[in-house]
C-alpha cells in the first residue's frame, strides 16, 4: 500500500468519526493556543522592561557613596561623604569609556507659586545630566555653565510639578517659583516621559545648577551621587573597572597583596545593566514557567490521542485482520494509525497557531498587556505537537501492527 492510500484511508477514517476527532484534536489545539499566548505575553511583559529601562538611560553608571562602620554601628551610605566634587571631575577628565558624567546632590521639599504648592525633589546636576538620563527640554532652556559657575537660582521643571503648579495651564517659564523659602526662576520644562516599569514618576523631579543646591539649599562640599553613561552598552565594564580603578586611587585606598587584604571600596558603582540583566533573567524565568505550563496541555492532549487511537484499533480489530489477510504488511498498518495520529495532532497544531495568535492579540486588546509572538514559539510549539502524534499515537499503532490476522479476523 502506498502513503497516498494509507492519507485517504486515515482521512477517512477520522471524517467517519467528525466530533471525536475533534474532541481528540482539542487537548492539542488548547495546549498550542495556550503555549504560543503564554510565551508572548512573556516576551511581550521582557521587552517592556527593557524599553523602560532603556529609556531611563541603558548604559548609566550610578555611583553612590558606600556605607561605613562607626562604634560598631554601620551608617546610611545616603550619610557619608565619601564622593567630593574632585572625584567628579578625575572621573570627567581621565575615563575614556564615558561620553558624559554628572555630580548629583538632591533635596525634597515644597514647591510653591501662589496658592498652588506640591511636594517634590529638586536634583543639582548638570547639562550633561539630560543626556544621561534621556531627559529633554520641550519648552524654554537648560541653564548654561555661565548659570553653574554663577550658582544662579534657575529651575527646569518636570510635567509633574508644572501639572501641580500651573493647573490654569499657563506657561511657567519665566515665573519665580519658591522651593521651600529660596526662589528659583524657571527657564524651561522637561518633555513628559511617564511612569517606569517600578511605578514611578519620571516627571516629578526639579532640575538646577548643582552648585545652586550645594551651596544655597543644603551647604555641603560633598555629592550624593555621581551619574554617568558609557559610550556603549558594550564597554559598561570596562568603563566601571576604569572609574574603581580612579576612585580607590583618589580616596588613598589600599590594594592588597600577598601578604596584606586590601581595604574595601568606600563606593557603590552600578550600571543599568546589571539592572537589566536581573530583570531579564527574571523575566526569563517566569517565560518558561508558563510555557511549561501551557505545555502540560499538549501532554495532556497527547495521552487523549492515545486513548482514542487505542479504542480506534479496538473497534477495527476485524478491518486489520481483513486488510492483513490480503496482504497488508505489519509496517502498512503501523503507517496507517501513525498517520491518522499525526493528521490529528497536526490539524490541532494549526488550529492552535491560529487560535494562540488571534488569543494574544485579544489580551493586547482587552487586558492592555505588552505582546510579542516570537516566530520560534510558533515553530516550537507546532513542532512539539506533531512530535506528540507521533509519539503517543506510535504505541497503539505499534499494537495493531502485531495483531494476528485469524484471530482479528474473528474479533466480535
Amino acid at each position: 500500500m502506498n502513503y497516498t492510500n494509507l492519507f485517504k484511508i486515515a482521512l477517512r477514517a477520522i471524517m467517519a468519526n467528525k466530533m471525536r476527532s475533534f474532541l481528540t484534536a482539542l487537548g492539542i489545539i488548547i495546549g498550542v493556543a495556550s503555549v504560543i499566548t503564554m510565551l508572548a505575553i512573556g516576551q511581550g511583559s521582557k521587552r517592556s522592561i527593557q524599553a523602560n529601562i532603556a529609556e531611563m538611560g541603558s548604559n548609566m553608571i550610578m555611583i553612590h557613596p558606600g556605607a561605613d562602620m562607626r562604634g560598631g554601628v554601620r551608617q546610611d551610605p545616603s550619610a557619608m561623604q565619601t564622593l567630593k566634587l574632585s572625584d567628579y571631575e578625575s572621573l570627567r577628565d581621565e575615563c575614556n569609556y564615558i561620553k558624559g558624567i554628572s555630580p548629583v546632590v538632591s533635596s525634597s521639599g515644597q514647591f510653591i507659586y501662589g496658592n498652588n504648592n506640591t511636594q517634590s525633589t529638586l536634583y543639582g546636576v548638570n547639562r550633561e545630566y539630560l543626556d544621561i538620563r534621556q531627559l529633554s527640554v520641550s519648552d524654554g532652556d537648560m541653564f548654561t555653565d555661565q548659570d553653574i559657575k554663577a550658582g544662579a537660582k534657575v529651575c527646569i521643571l518636570g510635567q509633574t510639578v508644572v501639572d501641580y503648579l500651573f493647573p490654569d495651564g499657563s506657561d511657567p517659564v519665566g515665573r519665580v517659583v519658591r522651593f521651600n523659602t529660596i526662589p528659583f526662576r524657571v527657564i524651561g520644562v522637561l518633555k513628559k516621559k511617564g511612569y517606569n516599569s517600578m511605578g514611578m514618576d519620571q516627571d516629578d523631579l526639579v532640575l538646577a545648577p548643582y552648585t545652586t543646591v550645594m551651596k544655597r539649599i543644603l551647604a555641603q562640599t560633598y555629592l550624593s551621587e555621581i551619574q554617568a553613561s558609557a559610550i556603549t552598552e558594550d564597554v559598561t565594564d570596562k568603563a566601571t573597572a576604569e572609574m574603581t580603578t580612579i576612585l580607590r586611587r583618589n580616596h588613598k585606598l589600599k590594594d592588597a597583596t600577598d601578604t596584606t587584604q586590601g581595604d574595601d571600596d568606600d563606593f557603590n558603582i552600578r550600571s543599568q545593566e546589571e539592572l537589566s540583566s536581573m530583570m531579564n533573567s527574571t523575566t526569563d524565568m517566569m517565560t518558561i514557567l508558563l510555557g511549561c505550563v501551557a505545555g502540560i496541555s499538549l501532554i495532556v492532549g497527547g495521552i487523549g490521542i492515545m486513548n482514542i487511537m487505542y479504542v480506534s484499533v479496538t473497534e477495527r480489530t476485524r478491518e486489520i485482520g481483513l486488510r492483513m489477510s490480503v496482504g497488508a504488511r505489519g509496517v502498512d498498518i503501523l503507517n496507517q494509525f501513525l498517520i491518522e495520529a499525526i493528521m490529528l495532532s497536526v490539524t490541532g497544531g494549526i488550529i492552535g497557531v491560529l487560535l494562540g495568535i488571534g488569543a494574544s492579540y485579544a489580551v493586547k486588546m482587552f487586558a492592555h498587556w505588552p505582546i510579542y509572538i516570537e516566530l520560534w514559539s510558533i515553530i516550537m510549539s507546532f513542532a512539539v505537537c506533531t512530535f506528540t502524534g507521533v509519539f503517543f499515537g506510535w504505541y497503539p499503532a505499534k499494537k495493531a501492527a502485531r495483531l494476528d490476522p485469524i484471530e482479528a479476523i474473528r474479533y466480535e
